[in-house]
């Protein structure tokens, strides 16, 4: 169902398809930041979970969260909640460029275990945990 409902949305343009919680590609799922504005994360922890409604963010030491949904093509974060631990200026740098780039409603693109983030101002690589991304079953004939 998940597959059908993601498919309609995106090859329907006249349609304005709002996907959020288990019908969505990226419920359930945990992704770790590869790049962050062509720069690799200052933390190796710098993850971005999506768990039920919320989103959970964290790339430097601070710890962001909050509802989110998918809107055609477009991830909708928001509004977020951050909290306020000092941080090295790279890491405070790009927990702003990450915090920027969420609430601009940026599209996302998912190939295989790889998602790309982007906005008008800022792009994120990422790269899935846990296990290989769901893809359609095809039938005997390879369709």
């Amino acid at each position: 169902m998940r597959a059908v409902l993601l498919a309609f949305c995106l090859l329907s343009p006249l349609t304005a398809c709002s996907i959020q919680g288990e019908d969505s590609p990226l419920a359930r799922t945990s992704w770790r930041f590869a790049l962050i504005d062509g720069q690799r994360p200052e933390s190796n922890d710098a993850r971005l979970t999506f768990e039920g409604s919320k989103v959970g963010v964290l790339v430097g030491c601070n710890r962001m969260d909050g509802p989110w949904r998918i809107d055609e093509e477009r991830l909708i974060a928001g509004p977020l909640t951050l909290t306020e631990t000092t941080c090295t200026i790279p890491a405070w740098d790009q927990e702003k460029a990450v915090n920027a780039l969420l609430v601009a409603t940026p599209r996302f693109a998912i190939d295989g275990n790889h998602m790309i983030l982007q906005s008008s101002g800022h792009t994120a690589e990422l790269v899935r945990e846990g296990g290989p991304v769901e893809r359609p079953a095809r039938s005997a004939n390879g369709r």
